[in-house]
């Protein structure tokens, strides 16, 4: 068994060039006024982004990849729920754009360690000790009986959980 700790060069290779071109864009430029940096989110947990005053509508490009919940206050909450760049957009109530965003979903980046068994993958977050956990791209047998445990387990808890 052997395990290997999981980062991408190529990754952060990539993630540095495009900040490279955004900095180049900006000095030139090339990028529209008011543009904003990414939401950056890791896959599984959310982030808190403040609108703009009177949005009435917010379309997320792929919802398989984020979720947003419009919550009080003007704030909108991002939740990474795969892989990947999507956008965020919010309207007012005659259609203007207020707001633009590309959100980008990222892996965690702390004490996941990945394991592979020849072309099987498992995923473990070693913090402080090894626990099995869901992660996209996982083997399927590895993912769906890493799922199984969670929910006969949340299920169980439920069900002892006094009733309210």
């Amino acid at each position: 068994m052997t395990a290997t700790p999981f980062k991408s060069d190529l990754g952060q290779t990539l993630r540095r060039a495009v900040a490279a071109a955004l900095v180049a864009a900006a000095a030139f430029g090339a990028l529209p006024a008011g543009a904003e940096e990414p939401i950056a989110v890791t896959l599984d947990q959310a982030k808190v982004v403040k609108m703009p005053e009177k949005v009435s509508t917010v379309v997320v490009g792929n919802p398989l990849i984020a979720d947003v919940n419009v919550q009080a206050g003007g704030i909108l909450v991002v939740t990474g729920k795969g892989y990947g760049v999507t956008n965020v957009v919010a309207l007012d109530r005659t259609g203007k754009v207020l707001m633009e965003r590309s959100v980008e979903v990222r892996g965690p980046r702390d004490g996941v360690i990945v394991v592979y068994r020849g072309a099987e993958r498992e995923s473990y977050n070693c913090a402080p000790n090894c626990e099995q956990r869901l992660t996209l791209g996982d083997t399927q047998k590895y993912f769906d009986a890493t799922l199984g445990q969670t929910i006969t387990r949340n299920e169980k808890a439920q069900s002892a959980a006094p009733a309210r």
